[in-house]
């Protein structure tokens, strides 16, 4: 490749949209409930998880482990990934959210989690019915889609702005 050339690849490249990546995971306890954390820099609640570190080669698999070591301290192995959501809203480059399975946790899971104190202020378990109260709009959306798909055993849920299209 010549000098001219990679500099128009790399004009070229510059030139693409951006899109977001972040990764999350979805846990659950023995009843059901739902993990969620308190994040201390906007208002309401989430799952664990954030960006996917795509310049360091990260994965969004690896980006939602990562993610979930550092905000609650529980390194586990991720299962199946449950939901993959195209998000676009004004103001703000379009993300795509990958969700997985984090499992069912046990009272001794529970009792070792340790929160990221420098992005979290609290988490809790959230029964299902309560959900909407907690995680609106497209998250809520998306944490539903993949309890339903967890319940039925369906495959991986294709959704646009938190609506599920597959």
């Amino acid at each position: 490749m010549t000098s001219t050339s990679a500099s128009d690849f790399a004009a070229y490249l510059a030139g693409l949209p951006r899109v977001l990546v972040g990764a999350a995971a979805l846990f659950r306890d023995a009843e059901g409930r739902v993990l969620l954390v308190e994040p201390n820099y906007r208002e309401g609640w989430g799952l664990p998880g954030g960006t996917v570190e795509s310049d360091d080669g990260e994965t969004p698999r690896q980006g939602a482990r990562r993610e979930t070591a550092e905000e609650i301290g529980l390194d586990v192995t991720l299962g199946r990934l449950l939901a993959v959501d195209w998000v676009h809203g004004a103001g703000r480059p379009p993300l795509v959210a990958y969700l997985y399975d984090g499992g069912v946790l046990t009272d001794s899971d529970l009792a070792a989690i340790r929160l990221q104190e420098e992005e979290l202020l609290s988490w809790r378990m959230v029964p299902r019915d309560d959900l909407t109260a907690h995680l609106p709009g497209a998250l809520g959306h998306r944490v539903h889609t993949a309890l339903d798909v967890l319940a039925t055993g369906a495959g991986t849920a294709e959704l646009e702005n938190g609506h599920r299209v597959v």
